[in-house]
């Protein structure tokens, strides 16, 4: 609960911005930075030792990497933040992590397929993925958008504005039951629903 409290107070704070996250003036990081620092727990680099794997790409050869290991809460912190650093929305400069510059890892691949086991695609975008949203309608064209398949559909448009200007609190709260209904099918579909 306490993310789901976080997430709806840092969209409604860019959503007063004139311009959202785009409005001069407005940091996006450092907001994003204390929304991260409010929910992590002290030993949270510990928890997500080689569990949580973070795409991030290096602004300075567009190569991606994946991290999983982090010395720190801080080393952990600055992954996540590389992870959503978008140039332009996130401002100018990339974050530094461990003496490299390093964006948002969805530019060079949003969804890695790790090399061992099951990794379990979700996306908020209709796409040939595990967990996402599907649209109706007779046409299947897909884009290739970095190692993911999404369908060209004007309710794709319509997420990728609403991932970038935050909607209504009522339209989030719809878009997160969605989003677990879509889990439960997916469970269901596979047999993994207990």
């Amino acid at each position: 609960m306490e993310c789901i409290k976080v997430t709806h107070s840092f969209a409604e704070e860019t959503r007063k911005q004139y311009l959202g996250a785009l409005t001069p003036g407005y940091d996006f990081m450092t907001k994003l930075r204390g929304s991260i620092d409010s929910i992590l727990p002290p030993n949270a680099h510990e928890i997500a030792e080689n569990r949580l794997f973070i795409s991030v790409t290096s602004a300075k050869n567009g190569k991606n990497h994946l991290l999983s290991n982090f010395a720190s809460r801080e080393d952990l912190v600055k992954a996540l933040l590389a992870s959503s650093f978008i140039p332009l929305y996130g401002g100018f400069n990339a974050v530094d992590f461990n003496g490299e510059k390093l964006i948002d890892g969805g530019l060079t691949n949003g969804l890695p397929i790790l090399p061992v086991g099951r990794t379990v695609t979700v996306s908020p975008f209709c796409g040939r993925l595990d967990i996402c949203p599907q649209d109706r309608g007779r046409v299947g064209v897909y884009v290739k958008v970095p190692k993911q398949d999404l369908k060209l559909s004007i309710a794709n448009f319509i997420r990728l504005h609403q991932s970038l200007f935050p909607p209504s609190q009522k339209k989030m709260e719809s878009l997160y039951q969605d989003g677990y209904d879509d889990a439960i099918l997916f469970l269901l579909k596979e047999n993994w629903f207990e």
